[in-house]
């Protein structure tokens, strides 16, 4: 395994962040227009994210089966799941709904959603 650095010219996202799957693709240019596209059969699993710097990130990845990404090539990644879940974790959600209007209203409808987090 071998950390690598990847420069950027123009600003990174800001959600990138340290455990964030990176992946990479050529681009192709579409013939008679000034468009790239890229496949996303053709993406990369280039490694994970272990800093990153306001022009650079660097990444974890194995040199024996993947090839540094070449200059131009689309860099983009993927949030770590068991990191950035979005339900509420815990025994209990205790929840407030205050109206500081003087008018009548009237609340339509309310959602949740429960999963089983422990026993």
């Amino acid at each position: 395994m071998t950390i690598i650095t990847l420069p950027f010219s123009a600003p990174i996202n800001t959600s990138l962040q340290v455990g964030d799957i990176i992946f990479y693709s050529a681009l192709s240019t579409v013939a008679g227009s000034n468009f790239s596209t890229i496949s996303s059969s053709s993406s990369t699993l280039l490694g994970i994210a272990t800093s990153v710097g306001q022009d650079s990130i660097n990444v974890i990845f194995d040199e024996l089966t993947v090839a540094i990404p070449s200059v131009g090539d689309y860099i983009m990644f993927q949030k770590n799941e068991e990191v950035n879940s979005s339900s509420i974790i815990g025994h209990y959600a205790d929840i407030k709904f205050v109206n500081h209007s003087t008018d009548k209203i009237e609340l339509f409808s309310i959602g949740s959603e429960v999963t089983e987090s422990s026993k």
